[in-house]
């Protein structure tokens, strides 16, 4: 017989049942039958072996009057004077100690199966019984409290859909046609001298697989700030880059543009707390970009895993409008669901096809909130550009691109200027993160919110970082001005 050692008790009792002829003792005689054979199932088997032999007609051994069955142990195993001596020999039963595993009792619903299984002993050995699969006496018992069951994943195929269910809004056809396609070309040319992002990540170096690029806007003094240029070179993942590029007319022309469709979306919404309060604006904040972050995802094999976006110079609660140019693809979002509602629900994955001149805008709370990412596809369509490029002769460019850009428009706020920025141990700007998994599911304003600065150098620096750790305390780092400071109407409720 192969080796039992290590089986739970479970299994042992199936084994058990399985050597045994019908009809079967009850569990609690089995049981206790392994337990006295100090968890051999061979030695427990052949001793209830002999007490069946004993019941089976024209048995040698068989008493004249059937022995009522009775479920008792004892009235099992207690052996005869003429089966003493043979069981002595075969095994030592009565002095074997009690194993601390097979004192175990079975759970509830283990029971009622096995019970179901092994029927004890029967007035009328020769009636036939159904055999129960041993599949079904092994099979695992049901949990003790139902599991939350998993939401399948919802296509948002419109911008209706997509406001109900998310704190983003879809706006499609946000440029004029041409400007689409003139912002297009100029992206995919300039694409060519970007590069891959690379971090350090479980003490290995990994590639982004899709080239990106970040651009600086030449206004409200971003370029003139020296201190924005180390905005820049931190924008992603820790790693330093260059000097940001200077928003070229294309990308300029079509910032005004969104700008425009982002206030105009923003004065319908109600605010949070922590939004930046500054002037302008009918109500507390005009929004204007001064900073973009470009991607370019090639073919469908290229995407982003879930991530949020770094709040290190957006602050709380920021709004992000992002732009998609050429080929057609899935942007995924999942909420973060806090520890106190796990065990009660789950999180649900929206896909919005983000077509050629669309705009998502990530209102306030998405960072906080939701993860995205761009998933690959085993295919992508052709994106066939509807106006040529107007980059001279000189630039070849192919009409069918399976090209995606992606210019995601964001507002540095000037109370988050990179002096203010806390360094960590390694003397390198903090990254600002928001406890999503610890946030509270009645704060719906997100009063309670709370932020840490924390080191970053690791994602740079070998892996190797500190162990920097500082909670954000706005009054007393002077952030602000918020907008719960200026007008507690236009708050979220």
């Amino acid at each position: 017989m192969e080796e039992t050692d290590g089986l739970d008790t479970e299994t042992l009792l199936a084994i058990l049942a399985s050597l045994l002829d019908p009809p079967w003792p009850e569990q609690d005689v089995l049981l206790d039958a392994l337990t006295r054979a100090n968890g051999k199932v061979e030695v427990a088997a052949k001793a209830l072996q002999l007490k069946q032999s004993d019941r089976v007609p024209g048995s040698a051994s068989r008493t004249t009057k059937k022995r009522v069955a009775t479920g008792v142990l004892d009235d099992w195993l207690t052996p005869s004077s003429a089966e003493s001596s043979n069981l002595h020999k075969k095994s030592k039963l009565t002095t074997a100690l009690t194993p601390p595993t097979m004192a175990t009792k079975l759970t509830k619903s283990a029971q009622v199966a096995f019970r179901n299984a092994t029927p004890g002993p029967s007035k009328h050995p020769e009636s036939s019984k159904q055999l129960i699969p041993l599949t079904d006496v092994l099979r695992p018992p049901p949990p003790a409290s139902p599991t939350v069951p998993q939401l399948a994943p919802l296509t948002l195929s419109n911008p209706a859909m997509v406001e109900k269910h998310t704190p983003c809004t879809l706006h499609l056809g946000v440029l004029p046609p041409e400007l689409a396609c003139r912002l297009f070309h100029r992206m995919v040319n300039a694409s060519k001298e970007w590069t891959t992002n690379k971090w350090w990540l479980f003490d290995r170096v990994v590639e982004s697989p899709h080239k990106t690029s970040f651009y600086a806007r030449q206004v409200d003094g971003v370029s003139d700030d020296e201190s924005w240029q180390e905005a820049a070179q931190y924008w992603y993942n820790g790693r330093v880059t260059s000097p940001p590029s200077v928003f070229p007319p294309e990308m300029e022309e079509a910032c005004q543009l969104i700008q425009k469709v982002v206030n105009e979306a923003l004065e319908s919404r109600s605010r949070y707390p922590l939004e930046w309060g500054g002037t302008g604006g009918t109500r507390g904040q005009s929004w204007k970009a001064n900073v973009a972050a470009s991607n370019c995802y090639t073919g469908g094999k290229e995407g982003v895993g879930f991530h949020s976006d770094q709040l290190t110079y957006l602050g709380p609660f920021p709004t992000i409008a992002s732009l998609s140019l050429g080929t057609t693809r899935i942007f995924r979002l999942r909420e973060v669901i806090p520890r106190s509602e796990v065990e009660n629900r789950r999180a649900q994955t929206f896909n919005i096809p983000v077509v050629h001149n669309s705009l998502v805008i990530m209102h306030a709370s998405t960072q906080e909130r939701y993860k995205h990412s761009i998933p690959p596809q085993r295919a992508v369509d052709v994106f066939r550009p509807g106006f040529p490029s107007h980059l001279g002769p000189n630039v070849v460019e192919d009409e069918n691109s399976t090209c995606r850009i992606n210019i995601t428009f964001r507002f540095y706020r000037p109370d988050f200027r990179p002096p203010s920025i806390p360094r960590c141990k390694c003397n390198v700007p903090c990254v600002l993160r928001a406890d999503m998994k610890g946030r509270d599911k009645d704060d719906l304003k997100g009063e309670r919110m709370r932020y840490f600065w924390m080191c970053y150098a690791g994602a740079q620096n070998d892996g190797k970082g500190c162990s920097f750790v500082k909670v954000m305390d706005a009054e007393s780092e002077g952030r602000g001005p918020f907008i719960g400071d200026r007008d507690s109407s236009v708050l979220a409720t």
